[in-house]
């Protein structure tokens, strides 16, 4: 089989860069207002302060005193990094704050009992991945024709590695291979990192509550009225009130989407515990009775908690098997118990507003995507400010693109249910029993189960849409969605002739240029700049 074609991957954030050259002509707009503060608020804030327009969009962020933020240990996608690049705000500055650490990938535990793939890691990517995806990917095509090679992501991507040896994803400067990383932080610590840094760079805040939206007689939201008998006008407005969704939901009467057909969680319970030993550069995703649990490495804590369905187990089983499962049974440690609103705006931008972060729409965070369409909806909302056109065709652009990327990520969310094949509780049964799915998904599986491959639909659009090659390759073959093991044959010649010790051996070496990642949160140093780099994907 010939060597596959490679890509381009971008995980940069558009507006979010700062390189970009100041704008002559005076912005469509000259006052956004931002209504809620959270990570949300205040990185939309910045960015939008971060604009073209420099000092010439007015930027406030109205915080209301009396709602608080959920506050969870929260991991990210490699966008973070791309965001914080942008602003020019280095590592040593914003990680210590926020209690933060690094994140090679995600480890899911128990989503499959399938003999040997009863857990699987999913890797951020790599520069060096270019030197084993082509195997990889080859010795998946080669189990779904029956043979008998060894398929499982694990042993092809250094991520990987990285994770299992609490290794810094941060090489060190002699070896020429970047990795694309996330982080874990404390949120609520975030956001006041980033309300400090915005309010740093001109942004405006009003520490009142919203108690009404005036409209205007062409339906736009007007002003505000406030605690305190003030009103605040604006020329647009940005909703990331969370789940309350105060002017896209409420005022300005926007449909809501539910995913509840086929995303079932609803309810989350979450509980701290203590930091010690090692620290990991993953999060875990281990799947229980009725959803899964999580558990991200801070410096201080690990944040740990259960997403689960309130249709398939109460909140006090969730906690109790949560408990259990952390060994904290007896511990006098307290549990914050939340509800999520699973679903999506049908619109993000309606009128003069857009709605951002959970006031936008929520999908289970078990691929931390939550910021990433923060940081997404952002930057376009700053691209089209700055392209001096915010009319219908521009809103209509807008609200396609953030769709389908929700819908998109939906997808790949709703995978890992479908594909799982325990059949211990009701819950799982269900899951996998479900038929709501999307035609694009029904094509993919279709085209999987098929023993083809899923390559040329994923690249032509056909299906997928959201997530890269790597991602579904990793999550389908991690899962172990292959012929059964007792019927697999010796491998042909061609089917056998990647050399995996070889491949092992590359990973091993590449690992040693890789510092013990608590060493490394001990004094982080500052990362080199590389703009021009680009991470060379499938």
């Amino acid at each position: 089989m010939a060597t596959l074609p490679l890509y381009t991957q971008s995980c940069g954030t558009g507006a979010a860069h700062a390189a970009h050259a100041a704008i002559d002509a005076e912005p469509p707009v000259k006052h956004v207002a931002v209504v809620g503060g959270g990570s949300a608020g205040w990185m939309t804030a910045l960015l939008l302060a971060n604009s073209a327009y420099g000092e010439r969009l007015r930027v406030t962020v109205i915080e209301s005193p009396q709602v608080g933020t959920i506050g969870v240990g929260e991991g990210s996608t490699p966008w973070l990094r791309g965001f914080f690049d942008g602003l020019g705000i280095e590592e040593p500055e914003w990680m210590p704050a926020c209690n933060a650490t690094y994140k090679a990938g995600i480890s899911f535990e128990g989503w499959s009992t399938r003999p040997g793939f009863e857990r699987y890691f999913h890797p951020f990517a790599s520069m060096l991945d270019n030197l084993t995806m082509t195997q990889f990917v080859q010795n998946v095509h080669a189990r779904l024709q029956g043979a008998d090679v060894d398929a499982h992501p694990d042993r092809f991507f250094i991520a990987a590695r990285l994770a299992r040896d609490a290794l810094a994803p941060r090489p060190s400067r002699n070896f020429p291979f970047d990795v694309w990383y996330g982080y874990h932080f404390d949120s609520s610590l975030l956001g006041v990192f980033l309300h400090d840094k915005a309010v740093e760079r001109g942004v405006r805040h009003v520490p009142r509550h919203v108690r009404a939206v005036r409209r205007a007689a062409n339906g736009d939201i007007a002003a505000l009225e406030l605690d305190g008998d003030e009103t605040l006008s604006a020329d647009f407005f940005v909703d990331c009130t969370g789940f309350a969704s105060l002017l896209i939901g409420k005022a300005l009467e926007t449909p809501f989407v539910p995913f509840t057909e086929n995303l079932f969680n609803d309810a989350a319970v979450a509980l701290p515990g203590p930091a010690g030993g090692r620290i990991m550069t993953q999060t875990v995703s281990t799947a229980l009775s009725h959803g899964w649990a999580w558990k991200i490495p801070l410096t201080e804590r690990h944040g740990n908690g259960y997403v689960y369905s309130t249709a398939h187990c109460t909140p006090d089983q969730a906690e109790t098997e949560l408990r259990a499962h952390l060994g904290l049974l007896d511990a006098d440690v307290q549990a914050r118990h939340l509800k999520m609103r699973v679903g999506r705006a049908a619109e993000s931008w309606r009128h003069n507003c857009v709605a951002n972060g959970l006031a936008q729409g929520f999908i289970e965070p078990l691929e931390a995507t939550a910021l990433q369409f923060v940081q997404r909806t952002a930057s376009l909302l700053v691209e089209a400010l700055e392209s001096g056109d915010i009319g219908q065709a521009t809103r209509s652009r807008f609200n396609d693109t953030l769709n389908a990327q929700i819908e998109g990520t939906r997808d790949y969310i709703v995978a890992h249910y479908k594909t799982n094949n325990r059949t211990d509780t009701e819950y799982w049964r269900d899951n996998t029993a479900n038929a709501h799915l999307s035609e694009s998904l029904v094509q993919l599986l279709r085209t999987w189960m098929a023993r083809k491959p899923i390559i040329g639909g994923l690249r032509q659009g056909q299906f997928g849409n959201a997530y890269p090659v790597v991602s579904w390759y990793c999550l389908l073959a991690g899962m172990g969605i292959f012929p059964d093991a007792t019927s697999l044959q010796p491998p042909t010649p061609r089917q056998a002739q990647h050399n995996l010790a070889a491949i092992e051996n590359l990973i091993e070496r590449s690992a040693m240029n890789f510092p013990d990642h608590r060493g490394l949160l001990a004094d982080i140093p500052p990362r080199p700049r590389e703009d021009s780099l680009q991470l060379y994907l499938w």
